[in-house]
């Protein structure tokens, strides 16, 4: 890529990573809010699964017809829609605090839901294609450290409103900070249609939309018609399925793992799970793509989480529980280096593929099941960890053969 290509790109990509800080910032404060809020509105255990099925089964129910409503109306667009789907939702949250009503509370969770799919949808792929295909994860890296950093400012800021260890907190204390970032998300939407962000397309899209750039992603195979003729794409949906499920375990059983252990300052581990993540994309963002490859850091990175996973398993469980976060540092890369492999080759369905790859968020809800399932029944946290086993097997499958299966060319041929 030529110098004057790389400044078409940097403002673009320094918009879009301003972006997913706010959005970082915005879903930091409501990721901290709603545990109050739930218990404020004395929900019990089944309660709280209903909230997460609300929140995540968006995802799969939305997940199609967002990719299908990105492709009308492009990129920009939908995520101007999807930022305003999120103040909706998030509006939503305050009359069921007022009211205490349950169900307005799963109605709240799911319109968030519908719009973080959206969002997804529509961001993922934008990125993918937003410069050279072979640099996606590094790009991708960036986006994740933005959204770090978002979630790191989050309790700084609320607690400027509400006191985060007090065991009780009113209802009430919590309208101001939530009308804040509805603002955040309102103003996001303004400024994204203000935002000198280009309409990009994959080649191989059509040209029905004029002004859109071109990101070389190879030309659709004429014979196939459909996104289920693609099996690399979705063989790269259950990886990113087992991907979000490890990596959202990785962060959340820490603290109950040392709970269990009796260790102190239990959650000080879930934040070695975060520098870790934040290590692992910033050796991304350093070496991909003059080093190595991001199909190689995808090889390398599952192998290790691998080996990682069972040594979870075998090791004493006061040395076990540090490995962790070492398997999210070694995952911490297979997102972005999946995106531009799965998306490889559908041209003009790379935006319906994309609402395929975001459906696979929903292993972050079923993966924490079938390991508390599994916690319960051997009775051992540290046995529950074997669930990581076939999740990574499954990742390095596809980081060796599946990411390849259905092509008749290998994505190297074409710079992925």
């Amino acid at each position: 890529m030529n110098n004057q290509t790389n400044s078409n790109y940097l403002i673009p990509l320094m918009f879009v990573g301003m972006l997913f800080l706010l959005l970082g910032f915005a879903l930091g404060i409501n990721g901290l809010l709603i545990p109050f809020l739930q218990k404020g509105l004395s929900l019990s255990n089944a309660d709280s699964y209903l909230v997460l099925t609300a929140t995540f089964s968006a995802f799969v129910v939305l997940g199609y017809p967002s990719g299908m409503l990105v492709k009308a109306l492009g990129y920009k667009k939908g995520i101007i829609i999807s930022f305003v789907v999120f103040a909706i939702g998030l509006y939503l949250f305050i009359p069921s605090a007022k009211y205490e009503s349950l169900p307005l509370f799963l109605i709240a969770s799911f319109v968030s839901g519908a719009a973080n799919t959206l969002l997804q949808a529509a961001v993922n792929p934008y990125i993918t294609i937003l410069g050279p295909i072979n640099s996606a994860a590094k790009r991708m890296s960036i986006m994740v450290i933005s959204n770090r950093a978002g979630w790191a400012i989050a309790p700084i800021f609320l607690a400027l409103f509400i006191d985060l260890s007090q065991a009780n907190v009113r209802l009430s204390d919590m309208y101001l900070p939530f009308y804040i970032i509805i603002g955040v998300f309102v103003l996001l939407g303004i400024g994204t249609g203000f935002a000198p962000l280009p309409e990009m397309k994959a080649e191989g899209e059509g040209e029905e939309r004029e002004g859109a750039e071109s990101a070389k992603i190879e030309s659709i195979d004429p014979s196939k018609k459909h996104i289920w003729q693609f099996p690399h794409l979705l063989l790269g949906m259950v990886t990113l399925f087992f991907y979000v499920g490890v990596d959202t375990l990785a962060l959340v059983s820490p603290v109950d793992f040392a709970n269990t252990l009796g260790l102190d300052n239990p959650e000080r581990y879930t934040m070695h799970t975060v520098v870790a993540t934040s290590v692992g994309c910033v050796l991304g963002i350093i070496l991909i793509p003059r080093y190595i490859s991001q199909l190689v850091i995808l090889q390398i990175g599952s192998l290790t989480g691998l080996l990682f996973s069972f040594l979870i398993v075998l090791l004493p469980p006061q040395v076990a529980i540090h490995f962790v976060s070492l398997v999210s540092f070694a995952i911490s890369l297979v997102w972005g280096a999946v995106w531009p492999l799965a998306i490889a080759r559908l041209g003009n369905l790379t935006k319906t593929g994309a609402s395929v790859l975001v459906m696979a968020i929903v292993g972050g809800a079923i993966l924490p099941l079938c390991f508390g399932w599994l916690k319960d029944v051997t009775l051992d946290i540290q046995r529950a960890y074997w669930l990581f086993v076939p999740a990574l097997l499954f990742i390095v499958f596809y980081a060796f053969k599946g990411y390849k299966i259905g092509l008749e060319k290998e994505p190297e041929a074409f710079g992925v």
